[in-house]
């Protein structure tokens, strides 16, 4: 007759549970301190190395995005706090300026593009903004990306949406983006007129006949795109913002 287990061992098993948890809790919070400890040593040797490098940071726009991606490979946003590196490397202000030159820009532009304009346009429309004088640093899309940090205080008003690897689109108007729309921009990005048709969303993006069809007429509703009916097989869909030859258009604009 096998024997049955007792109240004792019960207890003694129920004990050694909270021991090991007890245990467990204890190298949580052994191994989250180390880190924690870790992480500011990262922070003030990054900051240390900024000091070192200053005027690199500031002057070379490679060396900045370098840094940068240094920052941000330890999760330190150098923007985070008036305090931040940029205000300790003089660079603060150079990125609230250049976030007023993004608003201002895309503003300007939104009743020929729809509220929608391409990073790469964008840096190029900054940079004939700006002038080209020595006294105004070199611009990156890396610099314009951080700086559109500072823009969330208006919602959904200024957004940047990746549309593919390298691909940036901004978004002045208020309203979020759906998936969708995304998706079509970032279908119209990759030809090279900026136009796209039902057929080709159904074929690239393998979505219903009812789907690509709804989707279209919802980002044309929205106005950002314009309506081609002349053909004879389906209409075509034009994004001004992504117009061939639109960048030597826009410069002189």
């Amino acid at each position: 007759m096998r024997r049955r287990v007792g109240l004792g061992a019960i207890q003694q098993q129920k004990l050694a549970a909270e021991k090991y948890k007890d245990k467990g809790a204890d190298l949580q919070e052994s191994q989250l301190e180390q880190m924690t400890k870790q992480m500011e040593v990262f922070r003030i040797k990054l900051e240390e190395f900024a000091m070192k490098h200053k005027d690199d940071i500031r002057k070379n726009s490679q060396f900045r995005k370098q840094f940068q991606e240094m920052c941000a490979a330890i999760g330190v946003d150098p923007l985070a706090t008036g305090k931040g590196f940029w205000s300790v490397l003089g660079m603060g202000d150079f990125y609230y300026e250049l976030s007023v030159q993004v608003v201002e820009v895309c503003l300007a532009a939104n009743h020929k593009i729809g509220g929608l304009m391409e990073l790469d346009e964008l840096r190029r429309r900054l940079i004939a903004a700006r002038g080209q004088s020595v006294l105004h640093q070199e611009i990156t899309k890396e610099d314009i990306l951080m700086a559109a940090k500072k823009l969330t205080i208006f919602g959904n008003g200024f957004v940047v949406h990746k549309l593919g690897k390298g691909k940036y689109i901004v978004q002045s108007i208020p309203g979020e983006l759906s998936m969708e729309e995304t998706n079509i921009l970032s279908a119209a990005s990759n030809t090279e007129t900026g136009c796209i048709t039902q057929n080709q969303l159904i074929t690239d993006l393998g979505w219903t006949e009812y789907r690509a069809k709804q989707a279209l007429e919802k980002v044309l509703g929205e106005g950002l795109c314009w309506i081609d009916k002349q053909s004879e097989d389906l209409p075509s869909y034009w994004f001004p913002s992504l117009f061939p030859g639109r960048h030597a258009q826009m410069v002189v604009a």
